[in-house]
């Protein structure tokens, strides 16, 4: 059977051991389902055994699609780029989940897009550098605890579920790798604006070493604070990572209030 040949651009490391794709693909149990980046087809010929999974991959490598056309063809396969697809036009109705042993290069990106359609997939699992995984699964308080933390965990419920070591892709990666699982949560809507949300967050943990005071600065003017901003006062002594999603609700709504003050 012709190889295909991993590309470092593309950051592929192609996951050798049946036993992991297999319990990868036991992330899922059921439903319309996008794997990205299927390469080989390791992972996607146990998603295709689940009778259950209704797959679509999506896969950017010329090679490795002509593959999997040869070996597997039955897949419903789209050769193009997972970022920049319209999933709304490839799956114009209903929820679909989300699959894959994602390239380390790309899977921030992977998940800032999934956050776009997060009223659309319920569950997101896959494997990922290890530092990213412990990243999104991070509690309040952590060194790991960041960006991603706070925003993939206002939507959905993060299981960081096993390691997975060096030696099973061809070629290893320098570092290990894990597998998660995102469900989403029951918290449909934030109580706050959603798009000042993510840009308290951003900004806030841009400067993550110091006290809020420095590093919200250009959303708020410190030194004119309202006469009711007690508690907008103590989040200004903490440094970001010691909030939760809901404090950093909170801190958006009192944000937005000190906002519209200004105005009047």
């Amino acid at each position: 059977m012709q190889q295909v040949h991993a590309k470092k651009f593309l950051g592929q490391h192609f996951l050798t051991d049946l036993t992991v794709a297999r319990k990868i693909a036991e992330t899922l149990t059921a439903g319309r389902t996008i794997e990205i980046g299927p390469g080989m087809g390791v992972l996607t010929q146990f998603l295709l055994q689940n009778k259950a999974i209704q797959l679509t991959a999506i896969e950017i490598d010329r090679e490795s699609v002509a593959y999997l056309r040869e070996w597997y063809p039955e897949l419903d396969l789209v050769e193009g780029d997972f970022l920049k697809l319209d999933l709304d036009k490839l799956i114009p109705k209903g929820e679909f989940n989300v699959i894959g042993n994602y390239p380390y290069n790309i899977s921030s990106q992977i998940f800032f897009k999934v956050l776009d359609y997060k009223d659309r997939i319920p569950v997101c699992s896959g494997m990922i550098q290890k530092e990213v995984a412990e990243r999104l699964a991070s509690k309040p308080g952590k060194k790991a605890y960041g960006i991603l933390s706070v925003l993939l965990q206002a939507y959905y419920d993060i299981e960081y579920l096993f390691t997975v070591d060096e030696h099973v892709f061809n070629p290893p990666p320098k570092v290990k790798s894990a597998v998660i699982r995102m469900t989403r949560n029951k918290r449909r809507r934030l109580d706050c604006d959603e798009v000042l949300f993510k840009t308290v967050v951003k900004t806030a943990f841009n400067q993550r070493r110091k006290q809020m005071r420095n590093s919200l600065r250009s959303l708020l003017d410190i030194g004119n604070l309202t006469l009711e901003s007690e508690r907008l006062e103590w989040f200004l002594t903490r440094r970001p990572e010691q909030l939760s999603v809901e404090e950093f609700v909170e801190l958006t709504k009192l944000i937005e209030n000190e906002r519209n003050q200004d105005i009047l």
